[in-house]
C-alpha cells in the first residue's frame, strides 16, 4: 500500500498532476509519429494452420511439382432462374472476348470461351441448366486492394456487356445474375467486410460506454473520463502493436484488432470504475481531494493491477496455440491489458486531480462536515453524493443470512446450462461464418446447389509411389463417398509424384466429408503398400479445403487440451499469491470455471435456437474460456480483496456482508459495461464474432449477478474461518466463535 500510496503522490499530486498527463500526450505523439499504427500492418494471409500441417504440406508439394502457371482464379457465377438461354451464353461471350482484348489490369489468363461453340458452353453448365461458372485469373503478387480496383473495372464491364447491373439484382428475378467468388472474390469481400464493419464497431462500442456510464453515474463528466483514459492507451497500444508486426515479431489481422478495441473499452473502463469508485469513496470521508485520491489508489490499485496481471498472463497463453487465429491474439490482448491498467493508476488519477469532486458533478461527494456547512449556507438539504444502494446492502444480508439455499439453487441453474454443452455442434467453415448475402458467399452457394457438391472443392491426394506401379485411382474409385478420381498428373521435378484430383460425393465442407479425409489417406496408403513401398504412410498427403478443415479441428482441439490447463495453472497461482489461500483459490477458480460452461450452454441456446445457426463456430470455446476464466478473475478478486480487508477488523459474516455492499454496485456496473462492449460484436456481419460476442457477454452477466454477488460470497460463508486457510487470516482471532 505505502508503495501504491507513493505512487499516487507521484502521478496525482498538486504540483505533479499536469506533468502525468504532458507526458502521457509526448509518449502518445512521439511514438504515433515514429512507429506505424496497427491498422497499417494487418496480414492479408489467410493460412492459419502450421506448415507441418498435412494440408499445407500437400499445398506446398502442388507448388513444387504441380504448379499451376494461370495465378489466383475469380470465379464468375452465371445465374438464371428460368435456365441459360442463348442469348445469355452470347453475353457470356462478349465478357470473355473483351477481357481477351483488353484485360484488367493484374488480369494473368483467361480461358477462350469466346472461341467455344454456343452448345458446347451450354453444355458445361450444371445438369439443370441454370448456372455457369467461368474462371478468370489474376496475378499472386497482386494486393488485395489492387485486386478491388481490378474487380470494380471488371463489374462495369460486365455491366455494359450485360445491359444491367447483374451483381445487385436479387437471384429469384428472371434475368441474369452474376456473383464473384472463389479465393479473389472471397478475399476482396472479407477485406471490404472487415473495413466497413471497424468502424461501426468502435463508434458503436464508444457510444455504448458512455450511454451506459451517463445512465448508471447520471455525472456527464465521469462517462468522459474513462474513455479520455481509454483513448490515451490506445494511443500508445495502437503504435506499439504496430511496431513489433512492421519487424514481424508479431502477426495481426483485422478480427484480432477488432477484439482488442472492444476488450480495451470493455476491461479498460473496469478499471476505470474500480478506481473511480473508491475515490468516490474517499471522498465521503476525506476533505483533501489529492489525499484522497492517494488513498483510493492505495486501496484499489493493487487488486486492479493483480486483476490485470491474471487477465494478460491468461491471454497471453494463446501463443501456445498452433492454429495462427488463436496466436494472433496473445500478444495484442495482453498488451491492451497491461498498458490499460498502467493508465487507470497513472494518467487516470492525473486527470481525476485535475477535475477533483467536479468530476462527479451534479451528486458531487462530500464529507459529513462539508454537507453541514453547505446546508448551513443554503439553508436546505444537500445530497451528500452516491450512496450504497439498496441492493448493494440486501445482497450482502441475503448471502450471509441463507448461504446453503443459495449455493443449490445457483448450482441448479448453472449446472443445468453448463450440461448442454455436450449436445453443442461446431463448424470450422470460414465462409459459413459470413453473411449471407455476401456476394461470394451467394456465388459459392449457387455452386453448390447446382452442381455435384464435390465439384465445389475438389480434393487433392499427392502419393511419392518410389518408381512402383500402384493403382490408386481404381482403389479410390471404389469408395463409395468419392464421385470421380482424375488420372494421375506426374511430378515435373520428381516423376514419381502423382497427383489425384478426388471428386467427392459429399458437400465438402460438410462434417460427414472432413470425417472421411483419413479413410482418404488408408486408402492410398494400402495401396502403395499392395506394391511393395516401404513407409506408405510417409508418402501420402491429402490437400485441399476438407483437408484443411480436418486439420483445423485437430490442430484447434489440440490447443484446447494445452492452453486450458495451463490457463487455470496460471490463474490458480496468481490467486494463490494474492490471497494467500489455497481453499479460496480453489472455490474462486471453479466457479469461474463453471460460469464458463453455463455461458457456454446458454449461448448455445440463443446461438441455435434463437439465431437459427445450424452450429456454432469451433474456435468459440477456447476464445470465450480464455477471455472469461481471465476476466472472470477481476471482479472475484476485487470483492474478495475487500472481504479480506474487512475481516481484519470485524466479524467474519459482517465483512462478508460489507465485502459485498462495498463492491456490489461498482462491479454490477462493469459488469453491465463488459457485456456491453462484448454484445456489441453482434453488430459485426462476422458469425464468429457475433458468436463470440454473445457467449462472453452471457458469461460476465452470469458472473455479474449470479457468481460474484451470491455464490462466492455464500461458499465463503459456509466454509467460514476455513475459506481463508492456511493465510493468516484463518487463525483464531478474539472473539472468533462470536465472529462465525
Amino acid at each position: 500500500m505505502n508503495v501504491l500510496n507513493k505512487l499516487g503522490e507521484i502521478v496525482a499530486g498538486a504540483k505533479t498532476r499536469w506533468i502525468t498527463i504532458v507526458i502521457w500526450i509526448l509518449l502518445v505523439g512521439v511514438v504515433s509519429t515514429i512507429w506505424p499504427q496497427v491498422n497499417d500492418e494487418e496480414t492479408n494471409s489467410k493460412n492459419l494452420l502450421p506448415d507441418e500441417a498435412m494440408s499445407n504440406e500437400a499445398a506446398k508439394l502442388a507448388e513444387e511439382e504441380f504448379p499451376n502457371e494461370s495465378g489466383v482464379p475469380l470465379l464468375l457465377v452465371w445465374y438464371q432462374e428460368e435456365g441459360l438461354k442463348e442469348a445469355d451464353i452470347k453475353k457470356i461471350q462478349s465478357v470473355f472476348q473483351e477481357l481477351e482484348s483488353n484485360p484488367v489490369e493484374h488480369q494473368s489468363k483467361v480461358p477462350s470461351f469466346a472461341k467455344i461453340p454456343i452448345p458446347a458452353l451450354m453444355e458445361s453448365a450444371s445438369a439443370d441448366g441454370k448456372a455457369l461458372t467461368t474462371p478468370v485469373f489474376f496475378k499472386e503478387e497482386a494486393s488485395t486492394e489492387e485486386l478491388q480496383k481490378s474487380l470494380d473495372n471488371l463489374k462495369e464491364m460486365i455491366t455494359e456487356k450485360v445491359g444491367e447491373n447483374p451483381f445487385e439484382t436479387d437471384l429469384s428475378e428472371d434475368s441474369l445474375h452474376v456473383r464473384m467468388t472463389g479465393p479473389v472474390g472471397i478475399q476482396t469481400d472479407a477485406t471490404e467486410l472487415f473495413s466497413q464493419a471497424d468502424l461501426t464497431l468502435l463508434l458503436a462500442t464508444v457510444l455504448l460506454v458512455l450511454v451506459l456510464l451517463i445512465v448508471l453515474y447520471r455525472s456527464p463528466i465521469l462517462a468522459v473520463v474513462p474513455l479520455i483514459g481509454v483513448g490515451f492507451a490506445y494511443g500508445l497500444i495502437s503504435p506499439m502493436l504496430g511496431f513489433m508486426a512492421s519487424n514481424g515479431w508479431i502477426v495481426v489481422d483485422s478480427q484480432a484488432i477488432s477484439i482488442m478495441t472492444v476488450l480495451l473499452f470493455g476491461a479498460g473502463t473496469d478499471y476505470c470504475l474500480f478506481l473511480v469508485s473508491r475515490y468516490r469513496d474517499e471522498l465521503q470521508l476525506e476533505p483533501n481531494k489529492y489525499k484522497a485520491l492517494h488513498l483510493a489508489i492505495a486501496n484499489s490499485g493493487g487488486a486492479i493491477l493483480m486483476s490485470a496481471a491474471t487477465t494478460a498472463l491468461g491471454l497471453l497463453t494463446l501463443s501456445l496455440a498452433q492454429y495462427a487465429s488463436y496466436d494472433r491474439f496473445a500478444v495484442p490482448f495482453s498488451l491492451a491489458i497491461v498498458m490499460m491498467a498502467l493508465a487507470v493508476v497513472t494518467i487516470l488519477p492525473a486527470l481525476l486531480a485535475v477535475l477533483g469532486r467536479t468530476a462527479f458533478f451534479p451528486f458531487i461527494p462530500r464529507t459529513d462536515k462539508m454537507v453541514e456547512e453547505l446546508e448551513k449556507k443554503k439553508g436546505k438539504r444537500v445530497r451528500k453524493g452516491n450512496t450504497r444502494s439498496r441492493f448493494s446492502k440486501a445482497a450482502g444480508r441475503l448471502v450471509t443470512e441463507k448461504p446453503v439455499p443459495i449455493i443449490v439453487v445457483t448450482l441448479i441453474i448453472l449446472g443445468g446450462l453448463a450440461a448442454l454443452v455436450p449436445r453443442i455442434d461446431y463448424s470450422y467453415g470460414v465462409l459459413g461464418s459470413f453473411p449471407e448475402d455476401m456476394p461470394s458467399r451467394e456465388g459459392f452457394t449457387i455452386i453448390s446447389e447446382h452442381y455435384p457438391p464435390g465439384e465445389i472443392a475438389p480434393t487433392n491426394v499427392i502419393i511419392d509411389s518410389e518408381g512402383a506401379e500402384v493403382d490408386v485411382k481404381a482403389q479410390l474409385s471404389d469408395l463409395d463417398f468419392v464421385e470421380n478420381v482424375s488420372k494421375p498428373r506426374e511430378g515435373e521435378d520428381n516423376k514419381d509424384m502423382l497427383q489425384y484430383v478426388v471428386t467427392l460425393s459429399l458437400n465438402p465442407y460438410e462434417e460427414e466429408a472432413i470425417a472421411k479425409v483419413p479413410t482418404l489417406k488408408e486408402t492410398a496408403e494400402e495401396a502403395l503398400a499392395d506394391a511393395g513401398v516401404e513407409n506408405a504412410s510417409d508418402q501420402v498427403w491429402i490437400g485441399g479445403e476438407t483437408a484443411k478443415l480436418y486439420d483445423t479441428e485437430n490442430i484447434t482441439s489440440r490447443d484446447q487440451q494445452l492452453i486450458i490447463p495451463v490457463v487455470l495453472l496460471i490463474i490458480a497461482t496468481l490467486l494463490l499469491i494474492y490471497l494467500r489461500s489455497i481453499v479460496a483459490m480453489a472455490y474462486l477458480l471453479i466457479t469461474v470455471v463453471l460460469s464458463f460452461f453455463s455461458a457456454l450452454g446458454l449461448g448455445w441456446l440463443i446461438i441455435h435456437y434463437g439465431l437459427g445457426a445450424e452450429a456454432m463456430q469451433g474456435l468459440i470455446p477456447l476464445y470465450a474460456f480464455v477471455f472469461l476464466v481471465a476476466l472472470g478473475g477481476d471482479y472475484n478478486i476485487f470483492m474478495i480483496s475487500s472481504i479480506w480487508k474487512n475481516r481484519k477488523h470485524m466479524p467474519l459474516k459482517q465483512a462478508i456482508a460489507e465485502g459485498v455492499g462495498e463492491t456490489s454496485s461498482v462491479i454490477t456496473s462493469a459488469g453491465l459495461i463488459l457485456a456491453g462492449t462484448f454484445l456489441v460484436l453482434a453488430v459485426m456481419p462476422i458469425q464468429v464474432l457475433v458468436q463470440f460476442g454473445i457467449v462472453t457477454a452471457i458469461g460476465v452477466l452470469l458472473d455479474t449477478f449470479v457468481v460474484r454477488p451470491l455464490l462466492v460470497p455464500a461458499i465463503t460463508t459456509v466454509l467460514g474461518k476455513y475459506a481463508f486457510w492456511p493465510g493468516e487470516l484463518w487463525k483464531k482471532q478474539d472473539g472468533e466463535k462470536d465472529h462465525s
